[in-house]
């Protein structure tokens, strides 16, 4: 399989790209920071491809897509990795910030497949992109306004691509909290918020329920999107959700053990 995942230089993506790699795929990892990328398509193993792309600027997107298909020899699967969620209050919101949200989210999404498109039909190929529960599964979470109505429209944009383009497999990949995996495979998802604002909502969202206090392992998350996109157009995979569990409690000792702890 030829692989083109977009956002891989941390977090998510990266974990989606190098674990591609892994499985025995051809990839090519694209993101807008080439010096990680570089890090990244190291840890995938020989033959991985870095290449910049700004997914926000479109000739930057199409021409790394391009660079991408001609190194690979073609596309059979296209994974968008990419995703912002500025940590604000919705009033406090302003254009540039809603703007940035949906050019990274939802535009940026949809010019990189434009881009690939004609590969993904050639090869009868499929594309993922990964949502969140926020977007429908849950209630709106107080403080990320920009994101979930971002990833609400990413959603819809995934159906409107399946509509018109039946020959290939969209697929569109709700996933709940997953803290990725160890250096710059950590999600930095929440890297740029206020600390201020987090304290103050993360109770909120506890309390409500959106967040159980579990967390996916990340090598589930990786599996699960390489067995969707490795299906290619054949199989229809409109929508996946992976969420954690919440974390089983701990068994309270019985009355020996009890005894057995005081008597040490």
């Amino acid at each position: 399989m030829k692989a083109v995942v977009i956002g891989a230089s941390s977090g998510l993506g990266r974990c989606i790209g190098v674990g591609f790699a892994q499985r025995g795929a051809e990839v090519a990892l694209l993101a807008r920071r080439h010096d990680m990328l570089v890090e990244a398509a190291r840890e995938a193993g020989s033959g991985a491809l870095a290449i910049r792309c700004d997914v926000t600027d479109e000739a930057s997107c199409r021409g790394a897509i391009d660079e991408a298909a001609a190194g690979l020899g073609g596309i059979d699967a296209l994974v968008y990795a990419t995703g912002i969620g500025p940590l604000a209050r919705i009033e406090d919101l302003d254009a540039d910030t809603w703007r940035r949200a949906f050019d990274t989210n939802v535009v940026g999404a949809s010019v990189a497949t434009a881009a690939a498109l004609p590969h993904l039909q050639a090869s009868r190929g499929a594309a993922a992109y990964l949502s969140s529960v926020s977007a429908g599964l849950t209630p709106p979470w107080p403080g990320l306004a920009a994101y979930l109505v971002s990833k609400a429209a990413l959603d819809r944009m995934v159906e409107a691509w399946r509509t018109e383009h039946p020959e290939v497999g969209f697929t569109r990949v709700t996933v709940g909290d997953c803290v990725g995996g160890d250096g710059e495979s950590m999600t930095q998802f929440a890297n740029d918020w206020d600390s201020d604002l987090a304290i103050e909502v993360g109770p909120i969202w506890m309390q409500r329920n959106l967040m159980n206090g579990g967390f996916i392992e990340v090598d589930e998350l990786v599996t699960l999107v390489h067995d969707v996109v490795s299906h290619g157009a054949s199989v229809a995979i409109p929508h996946v959700a992976i969420t954690p569990r919440a974390p089983f409690p701990a068994p309270s000792p019985s009355p020996a053990t009890e005894s057995l702890e005081v008597q040490s």
